[in-house]
């Protein structure tokens, strides 16, 4: 059975029962309060495990005229029905070693009275109670095709509490807390749906029936105090206790017990009859147990917590879906299939590799060229294309994407006019096991036609990374002779959530127009060194992205000031206790894990401002070495107090400069990597990483040195380690 099969029928369930499943969850919510509010009553004085029925009826029998019944509940609070001295029957819980009142039987209140009607029936009697029922029968397939779902995304059942690379917070809360509550969910829907047949006599009929049990002959009449079966049941085993209405033999003690219903002879305490439960009433008994948490507080307390993760779900799910479709929304192609030289198909399961393909489809629209973009799905023949781009995520354990399922069968089935030049795009986290497989599928099955050529190996995108994006692009356009351009800002997401910042510290400018400035944050708000801030300037739509340092709860960005920058201008200009608008983009594709062991830090310029956060925090025992490079060492001025300090606080194990304005010869950050290469193979080879933040310029020059360390000492490419998410990349 296809995932999309098993999502269309998730996400069909859901729909058609998400307003009952709502009120069902609301009212559950409230009605989980009530066995809690019951226990805190402390009614239970005196273990039930530990008083035996003669003891209590002993007792009562000193302190009343007459005994009707004795009932023990859920909450082990024992209760008897007696008559009193002026003749008139009461009802109230008793202490069962004294025999003494202790309160009175707790009454339902008027709002758990209301939920129950409404949880039960919505007011519609049987109709209602029908409806409930079958409601909690989808609620029941709306776990188990999460289940599946979650097992596909994980790569099958046995990694279904592996880790989940968190996208954005409804995708990896859907999953986490769906994960954990999965248990309760199923019991809360497993005992509704039986508690309904129940309700309705659709369990099979309770046919046991009381056996008789062969007499002692020659017994005298002895006082029930001192009946053997009542001496040595515990109370803890009694759900109710009839007493005999008249001094008749044929009137006898009927004792229910959790398992079974026992006649007892009232003169001589010998047992009559014994019917066992079957197992329907077990079914029954502890259904309504589960369902309603009575008698247990933890237990009432994990179905309040089921009940508002299922509110939970039914947000995320539907705010997920309406971003899916948002994302997964084709522009509006501005040429027809047939007349477009270049072919964007796209495969995604959540909509952000459109992100990707659009950029792409507004670069090559902007330099002229005539394009037509797609779904993988939608695959056709194109008369006049001579070039087929292709951006594919993949999902779960190597599947296609859900609008990419039909596309690898239509290639033997569509035939081309041309022979198109392909190069395909794999998005994925290296986080999975089968990392970008579908796109290597694609490749492969592409090879296999004498009307593909593909002019470059399959390229890997991890975790989104704009730079190895960035990578590609330049590759492809190295040799279709282009120069395209797209930027990290223009793959923003208009949904960011801007919010408000106040400076609390800006430096001087420095030699070479740098500044660093301090922001905090005017609410609290969670992020990491590494991520993006996020500024719009006015009167632009364009966003421009800034790398963070996270300091003491405070955003630190290094900034290089441009004559004609928009966003730099504006920061320099502003000053301490000014505030401004911006939002923070999440990127851990470039976050410092804290497990750790070593690392090292590369960085020209204002690349080193994730660094100075990550040095700043770093209060464990992984070892971190900085390389850095600027124009001189006047340039290091606005980060000494940064890197002397991490130094004495041994959060920086070295540190290397480099400078390219300071001598004749220059030398720039690749050179000292060069100088420390045994340093570099054996943080490599130990299976540690290296991250890489600046100018592009400075990531090609530090990777073709990283790529000759890696031959000369490793024997093996720097392609291996890149694999194995051990080079992490921001550069820009």
């Amino acid at each position: 059975m296809t995932i999309s099969i098993w999502r269309y029928s998730h996400l069909t369930l859901a729909i058609s029962s998400a307003l009952f499943i709502i009120i069902a969850s609301v009212t559950g919510i409230i009605l989980a309060f009530e066995p809690i509010s019951d226990k805190l009553n402390s009614f239970d004085v005196v273990p039930t495990n530990q008083i035996s029925i003669a003891e209590t009826i002993a007792v009562l029998h000193q302190k009343y005229e007459e005994i009707i019944t004795i009932e023990v509940d859920e909450n082990d609070f024992v209760s008897a029905n007696v008559i009193l001295e002026d003749g008139k029957s009461a009802t109230f819980y008793i202490n069962p070693k004294t025999g003494e009142k202790i309160g009175e039987i707790i009454e339902k209140k008027p709002i758990y009275e209301f939920a129950t009607n409404l949880h039960r029936s919505l007011f519609l009697k049987s109709t209602g109670r029908i409806l409930i029922g079958f409601v909690s029968f989808l609620l029941l397939l709306i776990s188990v095709t999460g289940i599946v779902l979650i097992a596909k995304r994980q790569g099958g059942i046995s990694k279904f509490f592996s880790k989940i690379v968190k996208e954005d917070f409804n995708q990896y809360y859907h999953i986490i807390i769906g994960r954990y509550t999965l248990i309760p969910i199923i019991i809360i829907t497993v005992t509704g749906v039986y508690l309904s047949l129940e309700k309705f006599s659709l369990l099979p009929k309770d046919t046991a029936i009381h056996q008789n049990i062969e007499q002692k002959k020659d017994t005298s009449t002895v006082n029930s105090a001192t009946f053997e079966f009542f001496k040595t049941t515990k109370l803890d085993k009694v759900k109710k206790i009839e007493f005999p209405f008249s001094t008749d033999e044929e009137d006898y003690y009927y004792v229910k017990l959790t398992n079974k219903e026992v006649a007892v002879h009232q003169k001589t305490g010998q047992i009559i009859s014994l019917k066992k439960q079957p197992l329907v009433t077990f079914g029954s008994y502890y259904s309504l147990l589960l369902h309603t948490g009575k008698g247990s507080i933890l237990w009432s307390i994990i179905l309040l917590l089921a009940c508002f993760a299922i509110l939970f779900f039914i947000f995320s799910g539907f705010a997920m879906t309406l971003q899916r479709r948002k994302k997964t929304t084709i522009i509006k192609n501005k040429f027809h299939k047939d007349e477009a030289e270049y072919i964007i198909l796209v495969g995604s399961e959540t909509g952000s590799t459109f992100n990707f393909a659009t950029a792409f489809y507004k670069a090559l629209i902007t330099s002229g060229k005539t394009v037509f973009l797609s779904e993988l799905n939608q695959y056709a023949s194109y008369k006049k294309a001579t070039n087929l781009i292709i951006f594919t995520a993949t999902y779960g354990e190597g599947e296609a994407p859900i609008n990419a399922k039909k596309f690898i069968s239509k290639i033997e089935s569509t035939p081309q006019n041309n022979v198109l030049n392909f190069s395909v795009v794999g998005f994925g986290s290296k986080e999975y096991t089968q990392y970008c497989k579908f796109a290597v599928l694609v490749h492969a099955n592409l090879q296999l036609h004498n009307k593909f050529t593909p002019i470059l190996p399959v390229s890997k995108i991890n975790n989104q990374s704009f730079s190895e994006f960035n990578q590609w692009l330049e590759e492809w356009n190295s040799f279709n002779k282009t120069t395209l351009t797209i930027t990290a800002e223009s793959l923003l997401t208009n949904n960011k959530k801007e919010q408000e910042f106040t400076v609390i510290n800006k430096t001087d400018i420095n030699i070479d127009d740098t500044f660093l400035i301090q922001l905090k944050p005017n609410k609290k708000t969670t992020f990491e060194s590494g991520d993006l801030l996020s500024i719009t300037p006015k009167n632009e739509t364009r966003s421009r992205l800034y790398s963070i340092a996270k300091i003491d709860h405070t955003i630190l960005l290094s900034i290089k000031k441009h004559e004609f920058g928009l966003c730099s201008t504006y920061f320099n200009s502003l000053h301490t206790a000014d505030k401004m608008v911006a939002s923070i983009q999440k990127n851990a594709a470039f976050h410092l894990s804290k497990k750790t062991k070593e690392v090292i830090l590369i960085a020209n310029g204002t690349g080193i401002a994730p660094f100075l956060g990550m040095i700043n925090r770093n209060k464990s025992n992984t070892k971190v070495h900085l390389f850095w490079g600027g124009r001189t060492k006047e340039s290091f001025n606005i980060y000494k107090n940064n890197i002397n300090t991490a130094i004495e606080n041994k959060g920086l194990t070295s540190f290397y400069t480099a400078y390219s304005q300071e001598e004749k010869e220059k030398i720039y950050v690749q050179d000292i990597i060069k100088r420390q290469a045994t340093l570099i193979a054996n943080t490599l080879k130990n299976g540690n990483i290296i991250m890489i933040c600046g100018s592009i310029a400075m990531q090609k020059g530090v990777t073709k040195v990283l790529e000759e360390i890696c031959k000369k000492h490793l024997q093996s490419s720097l392609y291996k380690f890149e694999e194995n998410n051990q080079i992490k990349t921001d550069c820009y």
